[in-house]
């Protein structure tokens, strides 16, 4: 620590926060163009039935929320003696070669395997740039270093997905997704200029990884965490064409929707970490009430322009004021293996999103509305809440973080 001044260290925690931005425009910029993917990729479907089409095309969202499950456990066994500032560099490399893959791929199924590449490395990235920007703040710092690198997705969510909204829009999909693949272009070659080098951990292994899940209470709470969460998703997911086809807006404010909704999330994560930290049960499942409520109001409002900003705004807030909560939860239940539970966490979230957008595409594709899909998701957060209440009344104990691991400047 002693090795970096002030200019350096904010420099190399930007540079990491930077890599959380990008991967909050690859996450969610689908759900803003979702429309316009459908009309180029899948021409005959969408002339045909524009809800079958758009149901089809949502796959786009649950197939790099799949990828995240699948890589986010994987790489986490796989480094757990890799330098965290070479995993981070690795994991970059692949989000631009697996952006600009989506962006240039020639059919559907293509666009649908360069999602899943690029999505593999998605939740491993957020584990050990958090770690990282932890060890550069110093010790006692982790809850900041991983609030600065979330930081960067709600600050996507905020400014980056709209803006990417317009260029897509404007320009076409193709181009939205090469623009993110420049923004993880630039985060590569800030994180190699200005973070330090780390020592190889010391003391993990891979079965040490494993050991986590043979906890019954940690797949107690992923699973809380996949089927509660997924009714923010199966909002988010569909949000554009909510507001062309129900509110009766026009394309060009959908990019404002989604602002409202990424203002919603910056608040929510703000207040979600100080809650969690001082109650942690109490915010666990206050989140989950908030949720349900939030996005019942959208179901309700989201026939009016108002109650569509206000309904965003609230969903959003909902969603990511539960998440410290949630990752604290997770932790606790897999004391001794940080690295896993942030991986299960990252694999619950992404069920979550591939669950909501699965769903709400179907409940849409079988005629029952496009706000059918935000009904479905009050279902999935309640039996959420269910399961919550449930791991609380087996674990008797207070909840409590786990040591974090923190790697040497070297």
């Amino acid at each position: 620590m002693d090795t970096l001044n002030a200019g350096r260290r904010w420099a190399a925690l930007l540079a990491l926060s930077l890599g959380g931005f990008g991967l909050g425009l690859t996450e969610f910029v689908a759900m803003g163009l979702l429309p316009d993917m459908a009309r180029d990729l899948l021409p005959g479907a969408y002339a045909a039935s524009v809800p079958d089409a758009l149901a089809q095309t949502g796959w786009m969202i649950t197939i790099y929320a799949l990828g995240v499950v699948a890589g986010a456990p994987t790489i986490a066994v796989l480094t757990t003696r890799v330098p965290r500032r070479r995993l981070v560099v690795g994991l970059l490399v692949l989000f631009v070669a697996g952006t600009t893959a989506s962006a240039l791929a020639p059919t559907f199924e293509l666009v649908l395997a360069a999602r899943f590449v690029a999505a593999l490395g998605h939740g491993a990235y957020f584990g050990a740039a958090g770690i990282l920007a932890a060890t550069i703040l110093g010790p006692g710092n982790h809850g900041k270093g991983v609030s600065i690198v979330i930081g960067g997705l709600t600050a996507a969510n905020l400014v980056g997905v709209p803006l990417i909204t317009v260029l897509g829009q404007a320009r076409g999909w193709e181009t939205a997704y090469l623009a993110v693949a420049a923004v993880f272009a630039l985060s590569l070659v800030a994180v190699l200029m200005t973070v330090p080098s780390t020592a190889a951990p010391t003391g993990g292994s891979p079965r040490a990884e494993l050991r986590a899940l043979r906890s019954p209470q940690v797949w107690l709470v992923a699973l809380a965490v996949a089927v509660g969460t997924s009714g923010f998703f199966a909002v988010n997911s569909y949000v554009a064409p909510i507001t062309t086809h129900v509110t009766g807006l026009d394309e060009s404010t959908i990019p404002w929707v989604l602002a409202s909704m990424g203002l919603g999330m910056t608040v929510g994560i703000a207040l979600g970490g100080v809650a969690a930290d001082r109650d942690l049960r109490r915010s666990v499942l206050f989140g989950f009430g908030g949720l349900i409520v939030s996005v019942a109001f959208f179901a309700l409002a989201a026939r009016h322009p108002a109650g569509l900003v206000v309904g965003a705004f609230l969903v959003g807030a909902a969603s990511m004021f539960i998440v410290p909560a949630l990752q604290s939860r997770l932790i606790a239940v897999a004391p001794g293996a940080q690295l896993m539970g942030a991986a299960v966490n990252q694999s619950s979230l992404n069920i979550a999103n591939s669950i909501g957008a699965a769903l709400g595409g179907t409940v849409i594709a079988a005629g029952w509305g496009y706000l059918a899909s935000a009904w479905s998701g009050i279902a999935l957060s309640f039996a959420g809440l269910l399961l919550a209440l449930f791991s609380f009344r087996l674990d008797r104990r207070p909840a409590t973080t786990a040591p974090v691991e923190e790697p040497v400047l070297v």
